[in-house]
């Protein structure tokens, strides 16, 4: 697909809005089933802009949390899936027809955030938290915590800290791979991750404190 066909096929992406876009959102579910992933992919193939909505729609939800996961906030997570979007209409004349089409699009999601992060070259954080000890969390404080509020302190991380986070813990890759896709070494990765967690787990156990515990001890 050339660029501007990519263009083109982006203008009912709305950046900033923080949903899908009403031309998508127009989009019924009925619509959404009708269309087979192989007759999605060969409607995007030859330039059909309602085969490229209903790809868009399909998976923009599901893809954003993706990204904001790995962004510092909600405006840098549309950034980062509006890119990816570009990306999978570039290359989806490589999609092979194999195995999952959300799974080879979550995939450039994570490159693409990962791109983002080498752009930047951020140094590697330090924070004092070498040597900060582990602190147990609290048997019940992950149970009185919901998901929004775990997912914002991983927002909150510093950005190395939260890319091996995320990439480790949730999307399930080894430190060797974490090390290669980022440009580290094993070790390095080994050590964002640890420093995150621990402050993850000050984090939850400080949230999960009463107050009145807290000013006691101090």
């Amino acid at each position: 697909m050339r660029p501007e066909e990519v263009s083109l096929t982006l203008e009912f992406i709305a950046p900033g809005s923080g949903s899908l876009p009403h031309r998508v959102r127009g989009i019924t579910s009925l619509r959404l089933r009708e269309l087979s992933e192989r007759e999605m992919i060969e409607g995007c193939l030859r330039g059909d802009h309602r085969s490229q909505e209903v790809l868009y729609a399909r998976y923009a939800r599901r893809m954003f949390a993706v990204c904001l996961r790995f962004a510092r906030h909600q405006l840098e997570a549309e950034d980062l899936m509006q890119e990816g979007f570009i990306r999978v209409f570039e290359k989806l004349p490589d999609f092979r027809m194999e195995g999952s089409l959300e799974g080879w699009v979550r995939r450039i999601m994570v490159h693409t955030s990962i791109n983002q992060y080498r752009r930047k070259s951020f140094k590697m954080e330090k924070f004092g938290l070498e040597h900060l000890p582990e602190e147990p969390v609290a048997a019940d404080a992950m149970d009185r915590m919901g998901v929004k509020d775990l997912m914002e302190m991983v927002a909150s991380l510093p950005d190395g800290y939260r890319m091996v986070f995320n990439l480790f813990a949730i999307e399930g890759y080894d430190h060797a791979e974490i090390a290669e896709m980022i440009g580290c070494g094993e070790s390095t990765s080994r050590s964002q991750l640890a420093k995150a967690r621990r402050m993850l787990q000050a984090k939850i156990n400080s949230k999960s404190t009463p107050v009145h515990a807290r000013s006691a001890s101090h």
